[in-house]
Protein backbone atom coordinates (compact mmCIF):
# COMPACT_ATOMS: atom_id res chain seq x y z
CA UNK A 1 0.00 0.00 0.00
CA UNK A 2 2.79 2.40 0.96
CA UNK A 3 4.54 1.63 -2.32
CA UNK A 4 1.40 2.57 -4.26
CA UNK A 5 1.03 5.83 -2.34
CA UNK A 6 4.71 6.62 -2.92
CA UNK A 7 4.38 5.98 -6.67
CA UNK A 8 1.27 8.15 -6.88
CA UNK A 9 3.04 10.95 -5.04
CA UNK A 10 6.03 10.70 -7.37
CA UNK A 11 3.80 10.90 -10.45
CA UNK A 12 2.01 13.94 -9.00
CA UNK A 13 5.35 15.65 -8.29
CA UNK A 14 6.53 14.97 -11.86
CA UNK A 15 3.23 16.27 -13.23
CA UNK A 16 3.51 19.46 -11.18
CA UNK A 17 7.09 19.97 -12.35
CA UNK A 18 6.16 19.55 -16.01
CA UNK A 19 3.18 21.87 -15.57
CA UNK A 20 5.33 24.54 -13.90
CA UNK A 21 8.00 24.34 -16.59
CA UNK A 22 5.35 24.75 -19.28
CA UNK A 23 3.87 27.75 -17.44
CA UNK A 24 7.37 29.26 -17.08
CA UNK A 25 7.92 29.08 -20.84
CA UNK A 26 4.56 30.74 -21.43
CA UNK A 27 5.44 33.52 -18.96
CA UNK A 28 8.71 34.11 -20.83
CA UNK A 29 6.72 34.36 -24.06
CA UNK A 30 4.33 36.89 -22.52
CA UNK A 31 7.27 38.93 -21.24
CA UNK A 32 8.77 38.83 -24.74
CA UNK A 33 5.48 40.09 -26.22
CA UNK A 34 5.31 42.94 -23.70
CA UNK A 35 8.94 43.83 -24.43
CA UNK A 36 8.28 43.87 -28.18
CA UNK A 37 5.26 46.14 -27.69
CA UNK A 38 7.28 48.42 -25.38
CA UNK A 39 9.98 48.81 -28.04
CA UNK A 40 7.32 49.16 -30.77
CA UNK A 41 8.48 46.00 -32.55
CA UNK A 42 4.97 45.33 -33.79
CA UNK A 43 5.81 42.43 -36.12
CA UNK A 44 7.63 40.53 -33.36
CA UNK A 45 4.81 41.32 -30.93
CA UNK A 46 2.21 39.81 -33.27
CA UNK A 47 4.38 36.72 -33.84
CA UNK A 48 4.98 36.16 -30.11
CA UNK A 49 1.31 36.61 -29.25
CA UNK A 50 0.53 34.06 -31.96
CA UNK A 51 3.08 31.70 -30.39
CA UNK A 52 1.39 32.08 -26.99
CA UNK A 53 -1.96 31.18 -28.55
CA UNK A 54 -0.40 28.13 -30.21
CA UNK A 55 0.94 26.89 -26.85
CA UNK A 56 -2.60 27.10 -25.45
CA UNK A 57 -4.02 25.05 -28.32
CA UNK A 58 -3.43 21.57 -26.76
CA UNK A 59 -5.35 22.55 -23.62
CA UNK A 60 -8.20 24.02 -25.67
CA UNK A 61 -8.45 20.88 -27.82
CA UNK A 62 -8.34 18.65 -24.73
CA UNK A 63 -11.27 20.53 -23.18
CA UNK A 64 -13.16 20.64 -26.47
CA UNK A 65 -12.92 16.88 -27.09
CA UNK A 66 -12.93 15.88 -23.41
CA UNK A 67 -9.63 14.06 -22.99
CA UNK A 68 -6.61 14.58 -20.73
CA UNK A 69 -3.18 15.39 -22.09
CA UNK A 70 -0.34 14.09 -19.86
CA UNK A 71 1.91 16.89 -18.64
CA UNK A 72 4.89 15.45 -20.53
CA UNK A 73 3.09 15.82 -23.88
CA UNK A 74 1.98 19.36 -23.10
CA UNK A 75 5.45 20.43 -21.97
CA UNK A 76 7.03 18.87 -25.05
CA UNK A 77 4.64 20.75 -27.34
CA UNK A 78 5.20 24.09 -25.57
CA UNK A 79 8.98 23.61 -25.52
CA UNK A 80 9.02 22.80 -29.23
CA UNK A 81 6.98 25.87 -30.20
CA UNK A 82 9.11 28.02 -27.87
CA UNK A 83 12.37 26.77 -29.40
CA UNK A 84 11.20 26.76 -33.02
CA UNK A 85 9.34 30.05 -33.26
CA UNK A 86 10.36 32.25 -30.31
CA UNK A 87 14.06 31.37 -30.16
CA UNK A 88 14.43 30.26 -33.78
CA UNK A 89 12.50 32.88 -35.73
CA UNK A 90 12.18 35.87 -33.37
CA UNK A 91 15.66 35.67 -31.81
CA UNK A 92 17.45 34.29 -34.86
CA UNK A 93 18.78 31.04 -33.41
CA UNK A 94 18.53 29.45 -36.84
CA UNK A 95 21.31 31.72 -38.08
CA UNK A 96 23.27 31.85 -34.80
CA UNK A 97 23.53 28.06 -34.48
CA UNK A 98 23.85 25.99 -37.65
CA UNK A 99 22.49 22.88 -35.93
CA UNK A 100 19.33 24.54 -34.53
CA UNK A 101 17.19 23.82 -37.61
CA UNK A 102 18.31 20.18 -37.72
CA UNK A 103 17.54 19.58 -34.04
CA UNK A 104 14.14 21.25 -34.29
CA UNK A 105 13.06 19.35 -37.38
CA UNK A 106 14.20 16.05 -35.87
CA UNK A 107 12.23 16.90 -32.75
CA UNK A 108 9.18 17.76 -34.86
CA UNK A 109 9.43 14.29 -36.41
CA UNK A 110 9.37 12.81 -32.90
CA UNK A 111 6.46 14.98 -31.75
CA UNK A 112 4.33 14.55 -34.87
CA UNK A 113 5.07 10.82 -34.92
CA UNK A 114 3.75 10.53 -31.36
CA UNK A 115 0.62 12.52 -32.24
CA UNK A 116 0.00 10.47 -35.39
CA UNK A 117 0.52 7.20 -33.51
CA UNK A 118 -1.88 8.20 -30.73
CA UNK A 119 -4.53 9.38 -33.20
CA UNK A 120 -4.74 6.08 -35.06
CA UNK A 121 -4.17 4.05 -31.89
CA UNK A 122 -7.15 5.71 -30.18
CA UNK A 123 -9.32 4.99 -33.24
CA UNK A 124 -8.14 1.39 -33.34
CA UNK A 125 -8.76 0.75 -29.63
CA UNK A 126 -12.02 2.66 -29.22
CA UNK A 127 -15.21 0.59 -29.16
CA UNK A 128 -17.07 3.52 -30.73
CA UNK A 129 -15.12 3.14 -34.00
CA UNK A 130 -15.20 -0.21 -35.75
CA UNK A 131 -11.61 -0.54 -36.89
CA UNK A 132 -9.06 -3.31 -36.56
CA UNK A 133 -5.66 -2.29 -37.85
CA UNK A 134 -2.42 -4.22 -37.69
CA UNK A 135 0.54 -2.91 -35.69
CA UNK A 136 2.55 -2.36 -38.87
CA UNK A 137 -0.16 -0.16 -40.39
CA UNK A 138 -0.49 1.95 -37.22
CA UNK A 139 3.27 2.53 -37.15
CA UNK A 140 3.29 3.30 -40.88
CA UNK A 141 0.43 5.79 -40.45
CA UNK A 142 2.34 7.57 -37.67
CA UNK A 143 5.36 7.85 -39.99
CA UNK A 144 3.31 9.20 -42.91
CA UNK A 145 1.41 11.60 -40.65
CA UNK A 146 4.64 13.17 -39.34
CA UNK A 147 6.25 13.39 -42.79
CA UNK A 148 3.02 14.79 -44.29
CA UNK A 149 2.81 17.58 -41.72
CA UNK A 150 6.50 18.28 -42.34
CA UNK A 151 5.82 18.69 -46.07
CA UNK A 152 2.86 20.98 -45.32
CA UNK A 153 5.09 23.14 -43.11
CA UNK A 154 7.67 23.47 -45.88
CA UNK A 155 4.90 24.65 -48.22
CA UNK A 156 3.86 27.22 -45.61
CA UNK A 157 7.46 28.43 -45.28
CA UNK A 158 7.77 28.77 -49.07
CA UNK A 159 4.45 30.66 -49.28
CA UNK A 160 5.37 33.10 -46.51
CA UNK A 161 8.82 33.73 -48.03
CA UNK A 162 7.24 34.37 -51.43
CA UNK A 163 4.54 36.74 -50.13
CA UNK A 164 6.43 38.67 -47.46
CA UNK A 165 10.08 38.44 -48.61
CA UNK A 166 11.10 36.66 -45.40
CA UNK A 167 13.75 33.93 -45.11
CA UNK A 168 12.05 31.06 -43.29
CA UNK A 169 13.63 28.62 -45.75
CA UNK A 170 17.07 29.97 -44.81
CA UNK A 171 18.27 30.80 -48.32
CA UNK A 172 21.23 32.68 -46.88
CA UNK A 173 22.30 30.08 -44.28
CA UNK A 174 25.89 29.18 -45.19
CA UNK A 175 26.09 27.53 -48.60
CA UNK A 176 22.55 26.19 -48.39
CA UNK A 177 19.92 27.11 -50.92
CA UNK A 178 16.25 27.05 -50.06
CA UNK A 179 15.93 23.67 -51.79
CA UNK A 180 18.85 22.20 -49.84
CA UNK A 181 17.41 23.43 -46.55
CA UNK A 182 13.99 22.03 -47.43
CA UNK A 183 15.39 18.62 -48.35
CA UNK A 184 17.45 18.33 -45.15
CA UNK A 185 14.41 19.41 -43.12
CA UNK A 186 12.33 16.66 -44.69
CA UNK A 187 15.09 14.08 -44.23
CA UNK A 188 15.49 14.74 -40.49
CA UNK A 189 11.68 14.95 -40.11
CA UNK A 190 11.49 11.48 -41.63
CA UNK A 191 14.26 10.13 -39.39
CA UNK A 192 12.55 11.41 -36.25
CA UNK A 193 9.22 9.97 -37.39
CA UNK A 194 10.88 6.64 -38.21
CA UNK A 195 12.26 6.32 -34.67
CA UNK A 196 8.82 6.92 -33.17
CA UNK A 197 7.20 4.47 -35.61
CA UNK A 198 9.67 1.74 -34.64
CA UNK A 199 9.13 2.40 -30.92
CA UNK A 200 5.35 2.40 -31.43
CA UNK A 201 5.51 -0.86 -33.35
CA UNK A 202 7.57 -2.44 -30.57
CA UNK A 203 4.95 -1.29 -28.03
CA UNK A 204 2.13 -2.88 -30.02
CA UNK A 205 4.12 -6.10 -30.31
CA UNK A 206 4.60 -6.06 -26.51
CA UNK A 207 8.34 -6.50 -26.43
CA UNK A 208 10.21 -6.90 -23.15
CA UNK A 209 12.15 -3.63 -23.29
CA UNK A 210 10.02 -0.61 -22.39
CA UNK A 211 10.83 2.67 -24.15
CA UNK A 212 9.85 6.20 -23.12
CA UNK A 213 7.13 6.14 -25.78
CA UNK A 214 5.58 3.02 -24.27
CA UNK A 215 5.49 4.68 -20.83
CA UNK A 216 3.85 7.78 -22.30
CA UNK A 217 1.26 5.73 -24.20
CA UNK A 218 0.34 3.79 -21.06
CA UNK A 219 0.03 7.06 -19.14
CA UNK A 220 -2.24 8.48 -21.85
CA UNK A 221 -4.43 5.36 -21.64
CA UNK A 222 -4.64 5.58 -17.83
CA UNK A 223 -5.71 9.23 -17.99
CA UNK A 224 -8.31 8.62 -20.69
CA UNK A 225 -9.99 5.29 -19.83
CA UNK A 226 -13.23 6.19 -21.66
CA UNK A 227 -11.32 6.12 -24.96
CA UNK A 228 -10.11 2.59 -24.29
CA UNK A 229 -13.11 0.84 -22.74
CA UNK A 230 -12.13 -2.69 -23.58
CA UNK A 231 -8.80 -2.22 -21.73
CA UNK A 232 -10.71 -1.98 -18.43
Amino acid sequence: MMKGVSLTGKLMDEGNLHSRLGSLLQIILLAGAIGAIWHQQWFNAVIIIGIVLITLLPVVLAKRFNFIIPHEFNLLAIAFVFAALFLGEVHGYYTKFWWWDIVLHTSSGFLLGIIGFLLVYVMNESEQIQLSMRAGFIAFFAFLFAVGIGVLWEIIEFTIDSLFATDMQKHMLGDHTGLTDTMWDLIVDALGALVISVLGYSYLKATQNESFLERWIRKFIRKNPRLFKHHN
